[in-house]
């Protein structure tokens, strides 16, 4: 949007009043005059900004003044706005929210009714309709929502399935080239703060959302070239979540995405999440400097469960707290999606300097890969730190239940380690990692089942005093553990039927 950017110090003169931007030449003044995107008021459009008053019309009057003229800002000076219909909105414009404006939601059950669409049945009715919104819009180039103020649902929005006239999320887009969500506030945003959908060329920094009472934060579906920092999402379900659905008749790319720098929660669900919708590929993600405190479902997730490969994916710098799995890797058979979907495959995943706090037992960290040529390969946890409640006691070491069809990480039944659970997983390496339980536990730290060249090098595992062995690999076939110890100093108890390796060219310099 650089067109727009360069209207920034005019926007920053109407918002103190001033009849001009201060110039120290006159040729810089003659260049920006030539180039500054235009700002154009709601309030001189007819906005009331009493709180009551619909100011839907005067909203939309100003949008396509601004897109009229060729790009522009839109303006919301300090007030209460009510918006009762579904907004519009335009290629090359920036709707900008003043400190105090807030945009509020309605209950008059005048939003736009979903559209019909063909390919409903491979994904959540929310993810299948788009017009149900407050603000709406389809294959639009450069636009944004920046400022610091608010757009509040107030409440009014559908958590659920609206019926026509109900809204179920504050932004919805499809197709856009260009988007940028700057220092806004999204509350109460119904079943999605903001969902977007086939996007490209995404950036936010210090974007807040408080959907805590609602649902979900941020969905970006089937998007390219994302960068987010410095984001605050508190959500319901999951708070922020990457996915791929067949919503626009069509498998789409995923990928070139970066998020620092930001702090997100969730209360019933995931905090950060690949998934479930996954028709997709993804690749090129690189997520640092992340801090999560709540998650009842995954902290860190990662889901293939309609055919997806997710490849190429780095966590580094991350700290959770009370979440039920700090980690969970899955590779599932919904094959929800069009085209007749196979199953998919993880790969090429790297976790760096992670520190996690458990809340739940059953839920113990988790890959699990499914048969064949499905195994999840090539994750590597460096410096990756757990601490799981523990508290159960001995239980069978055979593998658990599993639902291929469910995503959750309550699909897998209670793990039998406290610790780590591999299913079905090859090429997994832990470096100078550990893995300990806050309350006593009769579990194994580790079990393997099924899979091929298991690293452990300086891995650190807390004994239970009734747990059968440390380690236990179960039809693994190559594995080596090398300067492993218990967090008492002494050497690990492995239980294997496989084979071991020479550890030494898996050693790294201390």
């Amino acid at each position: 949007m650089k067109r727009l950017a360069a209207g920034a110090a005019l926007a920053l003169a109407a918002v103190f009043g001033l009849s001009q931007v201060p110039q120290a030449t006159a040729a810089p003044a003659q260049e920006e005059a030539a180039t500054a995107a235009p700002v154009f008021s709601v309030m001189d459009y007819g906005a009331k900004a009493d709180g009551s008053s619909n100011d839907s019309a005067a909203i939309e009057k100003a949008i396509t003044a601004a897109n009229s003229a060729g790009g522009g800002i839109v303006r919301f000076p300090s007030g209460q706005y009510k918006s009762k219909n579904t907004v519009h909105l335009k290629s090359e414009v920036t709707i900008q929210l003043d400190s105090g404006a807030t945009i509020l939601g309605s209950s008059a059950d005048t939003y736009d009714k979903a559209e019909s669409n063909p390919n409903d049945d491979y994904q959540d009715y929310g993810h299948s309709h788009f017009h149900n919104a407050m603000f709406y819009g389809d294959k639009l180039t450069d636009i944004g929502f920046t400022g610091s103020g608010t757009i509040d649902g107030a409440g009014n929005l559908i958590t659920g399935n609206p019926d026509s006239g109900e809204a179920d999320k504050i932004i919805s887009l499809t197709r856009c080239d260009g988007l940028t969500l700057d220092g806004i506030t999204l509350r109460r945003g119904g079943h999605f703060a903001a969902l977007i959908n086939g996007c490209k060329n995404v950036t936010s920094d210090h974007l807040t959302i408080d959907t805590a009472s609602d649902r979900d934060g941020w969905n970006i579906i089937s998007t390219t070239n994302v960068t987010v920092t410095n984001a605050n999402i508190a959500a319901n379900d999951d708070a922020l979540v990457f996915k791929s659905d067949y919503a626009l008749g069509a498998k789409l790319p995923n990928g070139h995405v970066r998020v620092t720098d930001s702090h997100l929660s969730a209360k019933c669900c995931n905090a950060l999440m690949f998934g479930s919708e996954t028709c997709g590929d993804f690749t090129d993600y690189v997520f640092q400097g992340i801090t999560i405190t709540g998650a009842d479902k995954s902290g860190l997730g990662m889901v293939s469960m309609d055919g997806a490969n997710i490849s190429d994916v780095h966590y580094r710098d991350i700290t959770m707290t009370n979440v039920h799995s700090p980690i969970m890797q899955k590779i599932g058979t919904r094959k929800r999606c069009g085209g007749n979907p196979g199953v998919g495959h993880i790969s090429d995943i790297t976790y760096d300097n992670i520190t996690g706090a458990g809340n739940t037992p059953s839920f113990s960290p988790t890959l699990w890969g499914e048969s064949g040529g499905n195994h999840i390969s090539g994750v590597t946890f460096s410096h990756v730190n757990l601490t799981l409640p523990g508290g159960n006691g001995t239980m069978s070491t055979g593998v658990p239940s599993n639902d291929s069809g469910d995503y959750n990480p309550k699909s897998i039944g209670t793990r039998p380690a406290f610790g780590w659970y591999l299913h079905n997983a090859d090429h997994i390496t832990f470096n100078d990692s550990s893995v300990k339980f806050a309350k006593n536990d009769g579990r194994p730290a580790v079990i393997a089942n099924s899979g091929t060249a298991l690293r452990f090098n300086r891995f650190t595992a807390q004994r239970g005093s009734d747990s059968p062995a440390d380690v236990i690999l179960q039809n693994v076939s190559g594995y080596c553990l090398a300067d492993s110890a218990n967090t008492s100093g002494g050497a690990l108890r492995v239980s294997t039927s496989g084979s071991s390796e020479d550890c030494s060219s898996s050693r790294r310099p201390s």
